[in-house]
């Protein structure tokens, strides 16, 4: 199967296409490795250790991830190096949490009874990781899951397979046991035998929000457990008190990084009455000067769509914009030096948020600008969204960030910032955007089942009719 360097569309790997029968043949290896591999018998503390040798070879290959992420996808080398930087810190977390899933002890209402809870694996886990920052949003789950003691298989996305293959062998240099970490390459039909597949007891999935909807019901089948992170379609609020220069830079980082290619994306760009005329003049001013170019290149500031399906899916989004009445502010088409793949920065001003610019997720770099006359007002039209995966608030009056905050249905929201995450806090949406969460203490307890020990104290012979 090729895998095309978005920048030059020319073929730059080939992996192995995988069949239903590679599926199979994946769970059976993570089946026994959790069953009955060296991997079920280790310890926490053994875990963790391996999970610590991971994240020490990551930090010494991470300009060569990078390199390897940034020719499959498109992204900035540089935003690359900073991610494939700091992904050892997953797994350092995760480490230091491995023998930290403590139980309870639970007061019985019983005088002859202790009672007790333990956080157990749940077994073999399917991911199933998208094209935009496959390293990233696979080390979220995997960190975790590790930690808890499940294994994996794992399908990236038939456009971006080559980092996940990288990683497999740095899993393999770090000691991990056969069988622990699994990859099959391949169409959308491997994530669909994957997903069906009765030996696998949970799915861990990022990507779209119709087509996680449609892994929530094939999983039901099966009663297969779920974790889903979604679309977005994430409000970036700015009021008149903010400072200006500030949330324009957040915004065109909110927005215009990554080429718009993110789940957490700012493409609602929601702007105060009374300013707004003059903060769309200086994020237009900012748009226009933007360098498009080879992601390799440190001064290039956006790269291109990272496949023809997304290329036209943004185009078509452009002309959708157009004839519900929204203006055109800047850009609005392919780059005209560069071509390609290259879609220009692009502002649309004058959107209601009933629109489909507003309403649906494009995945690029387009930003929606809508009015708002005051906080409620600015709350009600951010709120008025089926997604509600990140948002943020621009202002001055600390009071003010905090209760917006509050009110915002979001699962991560900024003040005065845009795009930060940390692997200590928990990331996850409401709404469409997604189902669990993922990284901090919250994401290892996704990877585990909590199980009650009754045990009797007095040893005396009992009633078998009796309960209790």
């Amino acid at each position: 199967m090729d895998s095309l360097n978005p920048y030059t569309q020319k073929v730059w790997a080939r992996v192995n296409d995988g069949t239903v029968e590679d599926v199979d043949r994946a769970v059976k290896a993570a089946r026994d490795a959790f069953e009955n591999g060296p991997w079920s018998k280790m310890t926490a503390t053994q875990r963790a250790e391996l999970l610590r040798r991971l994240g020490d070879i990551i930090k010494r290959d991470a300009e060569e991830l990078a390199r390897i992420e940034s020719t499959d996808n498109g992204k900035l080398y540089k935003e690359m190096l900073g991610q494939w930087q700091y992904l050892p810190e997953w797994f350092y977390y995760n480490a230091g949490l491995a023998d930290k899933l403590q139980g309870d002890v639970i007061p019985s209402d019983r005088p002859n009874f202790m009672i007790y809870t333990r956080h157990e694996p749940i077994g073999v886990v399917g991911a199933i990781t998208p094209w935009n920052s496959p390293g990233l949003l696979l080390i979220f789950k995997l960190a975790a899951g590790l930690a808890a003691g499940c294994t994996f298989v794992v399908k990236p996305s038939e456009h971006t397979p080559v980092s996940t293959i990288a990683l497999a062998r740095r899993i393999h240099e770090a000691g991990f046991p056969p069988g622990v970490f699994n990859v099959v390459n391949g169409q959308g039909s491997i994530g669909a035998a994957l997903v069906s597949h009765p030996g696998v007891d949970k799915i861990a999935f990022t990507g779209a929000t119709e087509t996680g909807k449609r892994i929530a019901a094939e999983a039901a089948k099966n009663l297969t457990r779920v974790s889903l992170e979604l679309g977005g379609k994430s409000p970036n609020i700015v009021f008149n008190d903010a400072d200006l220069d500030v949330a324009a830079n957040g915004a065109v980082a909110g927005i215009f990084a990554a080429t718009g290619q993110t789940c957490m994306a700012g493409s609602r760009l929601l702007v105060q009455e009374d300013i707004h005329d003059a903060f769309v003049e200086k994020l237009v001013a900012k748009a226009r000067t933007i360098r498009l170019g080879n992601p390799m290149d440190p001064s290039t500031e956006m790269g291109p769509c990272a496949n023809v399906p997304q290329l036209n899916k943004v185009l078509e989004y452009i002309s959708i914009a157009k004839q519900d009445g929204a203006k055109l502010a800047c850009g609005g088409g392919v780059d005209p030096e560069l071509g390609g793949l290259f879609v220009q920065p692009t502002i649309f001003t004058d959107v209601d948020n009933r629109m489909r610019i507003a309403r649906e997720e494009v995945f690029g770099p387009i930003l929606s600008v809508i009015r708002f006359k005051d906080e409620a007002d600015a709350v009600r039209i951010a709120n008025d969204t089926r997604f509600g995966l990140a948002a943020a608030v621009w202002t001055q009056n600390i009071h003010r960030g905090h209760r917006v905050a509050h009110q915002l249905r979001a699962g991560t929201v900024w003040i005065n910032a845009y795009r930060v995450i940390s692997f200590a806090a928990p990331f996850g949406g409401f709404g469409e955007s997604g189902l669990g969460r993922e990284n901090g203490m919250d994401a290892i307890r996704e990877f585990t089942e909590t199980k009650s020990v009754y045990v009797e104290l007095s040893g005396a012979p009992r009633d078998p009719f009796k309960l209790g």
